[in-house]
């Protein structure tokens, strides 16, 4: 039976990121449940990063990790992990206030947002339709995510430094057996003094099975389809296009445009299907907003996106089991902040100081800890 320092129960963005911060200072294994890593949220995300538009702690976390990703550790990943995309929100009428608001928030933080009249709005993204978009801005500070290219390097970087990553385990048992925990998949038993529950929408399944009180992690359904854009439209030039309130985005994706109607639809842990609704949604949507008639869905899928009742993070040892640690409940922003929250979990299961970029941003080792839902 091989013994570990930590044991890391998902695959996943979070788990491997984990893994990859923390193998030079302690033995890791990752075990993952799927044959492929980042099998269900991770392969599945639209995988944007932006430095505003969530909620402040998130936000955060975001600044906290965009230098590693802008400017990775020499040798880390064989191609950019960040590919400028540029925004335009915008809003319909009655929304025109709002979006005003918006880009003079932006623009008092220094941020070289661009106000867009009708001319440039097409000027931008031809496909819109002017007559939707009552009100509308550019944001320079998007980027596209090269989400395998970075799972990828935090996953051979954290082998080279002697991590073993094993998929096709699934959980079957975990016990703390002394200072020990035991645990059994479908093919062997391993041993680790500390147990990480990365599992994504099934970590409350995971810590019950290890007989820890769940913190209330629920996973969400998110739609999107692909559908083919007209003949002379550069897909590569064309910048994310997001409703002011969420209600619906668009990018380029593969020569064709992403759209999804931004649903999050509470539903159980599985590998998750499209509704027949929510494809409509989104069709109708880039119909609504652009001038695109979509004639078929080329393709549709969705994904789970996991979120604690405050809807954000929860790292840190659970309340009735300190060898047990949550590592769950990133929502859709696990791939942006990976950097942030694999490096702050690794400084906790270390007994490293909170790394210097979470502290300027004011995030200590409590800020995520599951000891809140008590």
């Amino acid at each position: 039976m091989q013994t570990f320092d930590i044991a890391i129960i998902g695959g996943g963005i979070a788990g491997i990121s984990l893994a990859y911060f923390l193998s030079p200072h302690r033995s890791v294994v990752v075990l993952e449940r799927e044959p492929a890593l980042g099998y269900h949220s991770t392969g599945r995300s639209a995988a944007e990063f932006t430095l505003r538009d969530n909620a402040p702690l998130v936000n955060a976390l975001a600044r906290a990790s965009h230098a590693f990703l802008a400017t990775p550790p020499e040798g880390f990943a064989t191609v950019p992990l960040l590919i400028p995309r540029g925004s335009i929100l915008l809003g319909t009428h009655g929304k025109e206030a709002l979006v005003h608001e918006r880009f003079e928030q932006a623009k008092a933080l220094g941020v070289a947002v661009e106000w867009l009249d009708e001319a440039a709005l097409l000027a931008r993204a031809p496909i819109l339709n002017p007559a939707y978009a009552a009100a509308a801005y550019f944001d320079p500070d998007y980027w596209d995510i090269e989400v395998d290219a970075l799972l990828q390097a935090y996953a051979r970087h954290a082998r080279r430094h002697g991590a073993l990553i094993l998929e096709n385990r699934q959980l079957a048992a975990a016990r703390r057996v002394g200072e020990k925990w035991l645990i059994e998949t479908n093919e062997e038993t391993i041993a680790a003094g500390v147990l990480v529950n990365a599992a994504g929408g099934w970590a409350d399944m995971v810590a019950s099975l290890a007989g820890v009180a769940p913190v209330g992690i629920v996973p969400h359904r998110r739609t999107a389809i692909t559908v083919d854009l007209p003949e002379g439209v550069d897909a590569g030039h064309l910048p994310e296009i997001n409703e002011i309130e969420e209600i619906f985005y668009f990018k380029p994706e593969g020569g064709r445009l992403l759209a999804s109607p931004a649903d999050a639809t509470p539903c159980e842990p599985a590998d998750v299907q499209p509704e027949e609704l929510d494809i409509a949604y989104a069709a109708h949507y880039v119909e609504e907003a652009t001038t695109l008639s979509v004639r078929r869905v080329f393709k549709s899928w969705a994904g789970m996106r996991s979120f604690s009742a405050d809807r954000l993070p929860v790292i840190g040892p659970a309340r009735d089991e300190p060898s047990f640690f949550w590592l769950a409940g990133q929502g859709g922003y696990g791939i942006l902040t990976s950097p942030a929250l694999g490096s702050l979990a690794s400084a906790l299961l270390a007994g490293s100081p909170v790394p210097e970029p979470l502290v300027c941003e004011g995030i200590g080792a409590d800020t995520f800890s599951p000891a809140r839902f008590s």
